[in-house]
């Protein structure tokens, strides 16, 4: 049919992140990203407009795919902050170990490159990661404690989640980042915990 896209559109998004996951946005080039989706020039912009808001698309993309493993594994533990939280990061482990996957995460390799990246490309990094703090901070929101102390842990579960995506990168061993996972996940309750007996804010 006449004005019919003649290639699939969800596919050549999916290979476009790929692309931008495994180079980072400065290293993806219009050529490698025609490669990669069969498509030119030409088709690449009139079906996503821009390499800048191509870039977008992937990053939506990836936080629909991946940020709803995130969400389930935080909600199947309502009223378990603790376990959330253990949940929560054995979703990002799960994705690492996958064979099939690029390294890292593109959210955390996007936030590194910030410098490189047109403003409201950075403002979507921005925005993704202010989401994934603010679902942590609802799971944690059952337990009884401050709500600035809740509000630091939500923003230290995020660092932790973005440091497992750096790390693995980098080549460390998934034994290792499991160890961060837990202790992570012990601070989270012992804090929840001395919050319960308390204790108040945790010591600096």
């Amino acid at each position: 049919m006449p004005g019919r896209k003649q290639f699939d559109v969800d596919e050549a998004l999916d290979r476009a992140m790929r692309v931008f996951w495994e180079r980072g946005y400065a290293d993806a080039s219009l050529d490698t990203l025609g490669t990669a989706t069969g498509l030119g020039r030409g088709s690449l912009y009139g079906a996503f407009g821009n390499k800048d808001a191509l870039f977008r698309s992937c990053l939506d993309r990836y936080a629909s795919r991946y940020g709803t493993h995130h969400e389930e594994a935080l909600t199947a533990h309502a009223g378990d902050p603790a376990r959330a939280v253990e949940a929560f990061l054995e979703a990002t482990l799960a994705r690492i170990e996958d064979p099939s996957l690029p390294t890292g995460c593109l959210i955390a390799q996007s936030a590194a490159q910030s410098a490189t990246l047109e403003e409201d490309s950075g403002a979507r990094v921005r925005a993704l990661l202010e989401g994934q703090r603010r679902r942590v901070r609802a799971a944690l929101a059952p337990a009884p404690a401050e709500g600035h102390v809740l509000d630091e842990l939500a923003t230290y579960v995020v660092a932790v989640n973005q440091s497992l995506a750096v790390l693995s990168r980098a080549g460390t061993p998934v034994s290792e980042l499991r160890a961060v996972a837990r202790l992570a996940r012990t601070t989270v309750a012992d804090t929840l915990a001395r919050a319960a007996d308390g204790g108040g804010r945790p010591p600096a």
